[in-house]
């Protein structure tokens, strides 16, 4: 389903000359999966998902998403993916309703198609209380729930979730990790952005521990604990990040630099 190999992203930098976002990173992620993206803030995860979304460019590398390139085939990407972040904003002059017609709407779906879907949706994430509530006067939760309605109105094959859960509470943020859970159950490809230890233990099948743009650790939660001999995924996080920056410690002037990361928040 999706396909990444040698990701790669620079940024100029007039002081540094070079800030790298990501550094050759691989992986792949299946259809009925939810995989992981694990790191701290700064480690490139959201460079990954905006690269995945067309909304960035590589500098090196490929991204492929039902074989379709990322880069060279972006419309048709888009019309396969679902996006959904902690920044989503909805529209303070507009119901929740509208909010999701109008992005079925813009994916092009006719009507005879688009009422149908949205009330499977509304029904399936418990919105009626948002239906007809201006975005100005919902709740958290409720913006969420129409940002997830927003983003799967299309039936998307892979929806990818960017630090969704940044900031909310914990009965919203658990509503919101039942609702990704409901999406793999239908066959959904799931990429899941967090820096939350929890999260992961709890939701994904597959892992990827990435630090600085680089790829430190892949593979299932038992692959990981059983390749570094090292049950708790905290302490083994730790290690990595530990091990990778004593071979790779930044560098103190001008030139290839990466970017200081702040440590991994292990609960909520």
């Amino acid at each position: 389903m999706i396909q990444v190999r040698g990701l790669t992203k620079h940024y100029a930098d007039a002081h540094f000359g070079r800030l790298v976002a990501l550094d050759g990173v691989s992986f792949d992620a299946a259809p009925g999966q939810i995989y992981a993206l694990l790191g701290p803030n700064g480690a490139g995860k959201t460079t990954a998902l905006r690269i995945l979304s067309t909304v960035l460019r590589p500098t090196a590398g490929s991204v492929t998403i039902q074989g379709l390139d990322v880069v060279t085939q972006s419309p048709e990407v888009r019309r396969r993916i679902g996006f959904m972040s902690a920044n989503t904003a909805v529209y303070d002059r507009m119901t929740g309703w509208e909010m999701v017609e109008y992005f079925g709407r813009l994916h092009g779906l006719a009507d005879d198609a688009l009422r149908p879907r949205m009330e499977q949706i509304f029904a399936r994430l418990k919105m009626e209380e948002c239906r007809d509530r201006l975005g100005a006067k919902m709740s958290t939760g409720m913006k969420q729930k129409v940002s997830v309605a927003r983003a799967i109105v299309h039936d998307p094959p892979v929806v990818i979730f960017d630090e969704a859960t940044a900031g909310l509470d914990v009965l919203v943020a658990r509503a919101l990790l039942h609702t990704v859970a409901e999406l793999r159950e239908h066959g959904k490809c799931i990429v899941f952005s967090t820096h939350i230890m929890r999260e992961v233990e709890k939701l994904c099948d597959r892992v990827a521990i990435l630090h600085r743009g680089s790829l430190l650790a892949e593979g299932t939660l038992e692959e990981l604990r059983d390749r570094h001999h090292e049950r708790d995924l905290e302490e083994l996080f730790f290690q990595l990040i530990s091990r990778h920056d004593e071979a790779h410690p930044l560098a103190g002037g001008a030139g290839d630099r990466r970017r200081q990361e702040t440590p991994c928040e292990g609960s909520r």
